[in-house]
């Protein structure tokens, strides 16, 4: 059965959403292991991942592919 959807929260989210990088983004939540993905592009193919703040940011000839965010649940 799918969860319901809180679309007020995807509306808020909105104006963020609007600047990523890239059009087209795909995110992904494990939440065994609380670990969001998202990918700017399919597949990243990254070849540079750097540590920030919590964050995993992938880079492809240095422009940004993905973000792996860890304990994403805590960051509200």
């Amino acid at each position: 059965m799918a969860k319901a959807v809180n679309v007020d929260s995807v509306l808020k989210a909105l104006p963020h959403l609007l600047t990523l990088p890239s059009k087209s983004f795909w995110v992904d939540y494990d939440e065994e292991a609380d670990v969001l993905y998202v990918s700017f592009e399919k597949p990243q193919n990254a070849d540079n991942s750097v540590l920030e703040d919590e964050a995993i940011i992938h880079y492809r000839h240095g422009e940004v592919v993905g973000i792996t965010v860890l304990d994403a649940s805590k960051r509200k």
